[in-house]
């Protein structure tokens, strides 16, 4: 079965052919232009190539419920043409086949529990941190919806007391993502993550935060394994500073196996940052699978 998958990010779209078990075969890279002008594009390259279903991983804030009637919606963005635009709408029309849709983070998480690093495991969150910060969080065997879908990226953290930057999110002035997120980084720091390596203080700062976020997480969601990927997250010299962080927020509260092996709770990404395109495919064959039921 030849499936189809697109993420769709801020920046540039991604489109795959691929197969049920994760096996890429064609790629494709669009820039992510005004809807007018690059969904006709999708179609076309997808037009050709005979696929069963299609996936889409999308930015947000985008409706998810299939019985909603803002379902495969983009909602409020600031993205020229993109606002309530009927995306997932547009692509059953011009391609006639079953279309799985949900948000990029929420594809990465399913990404990486049908092929990666939570593989067997029902109660997971993955965080992606890089230009933004957001998650994809999966409870008993089911990407987490509700009102909406998870905005965990915006939880509140509490500002370090020698942190005198302000915070990017023009909505919150101490959340995760304002704190956090890469432009945050280049914000206070006054170069990009890249090039402050070496800068302890940069990451002490850093896993602070993003440990605040996670220790809250473990609190709420109960994962069983935790995932962090995008590209602030590759620095690796994060993930020990964060571990810790949480074990000493943790305060030894939680007397599990997974908090006693917190080298394998908190892990990276583990699909060479391809999650969120093969969680779409895992979409695309849900959505085929549920063709009779989900129109």
């Amino acid at each position: 079965m030849r499936l189809g998958a697109i993420e769709a990010g801020g920046t540039k779209m991604v489109l795959v052919i691929g197969t049920e078990d994760g096996t890429v075969l064609e790629r494709e890279i669009l820039p992510t232009t005004a809807p007018e002008a690059v969904v006709p594009q999708i179609i076309s390259w997808f037009s050709d190539r005979d696929i069963s279903a299609l996936g889409v991983g999308a930015f947000g804030p985008t409706g998810v419920n299939p019985n909603s009637s803002d379902f495969g919606r983009v909602l409020d963005t600031p993205k020229p043409g993109w606002k309530n635009y009927d995306f997932r709408g547009a692509l059953l029309e011009g391609l006639s086949v079953p279309v799985g849709y949900d948000t990029d983070v929420n594809a990465a998480c399913l990404g990486e529990v049908t092929f990666g690093a939570a593989k067997g495991l029902d109660v997971v969150v993955y965080l992606t941190v890089g230009t933004g910060i957001g998650a994809g969080v999966m409870v008993g065997g089911e990407l987490l919806h509700g009102m909406l879908h998870p905005e965990a990226g915006h939880v509140l953290v509490a500002k370090h007391a020698d942190d005198t930057a302000a915070s990017v999110c023009p909505y919150h002035e101490s959340c995760l993502e304002g704190l956090a997120s890469g432009p945050a980084i280049e914000s206070r720091w006054g170069l990009p993550a890249a090039e402050l390596v070496e800068s302890e203080k940069v990451w002490e700062l850093e896993a602070d935060y993003l440990a605040q976020a996670l220790t809250n997480y473990t609190l709420c969601y109960s994962p069983q394994r935790i995932i962090l990927g995008g590209g602030v997250m590759h620095q690796q010299q994060l993930f020990p500073l964060i571990r810790k962080k949480v074990a000493a927020n943790l305060g030894g509260y939680l007397r599990t196996s997974e908090i006693a092996d917190i080298d394998s709770y908190i892990v990276p990404s583990s699909l060479n940052d391809d999650q969120g395109i093969l969680g779409a495919l895992e979409l695309a064959r849900r959505a085929e699978v549920l063709k009779d039921v989900i129109k």
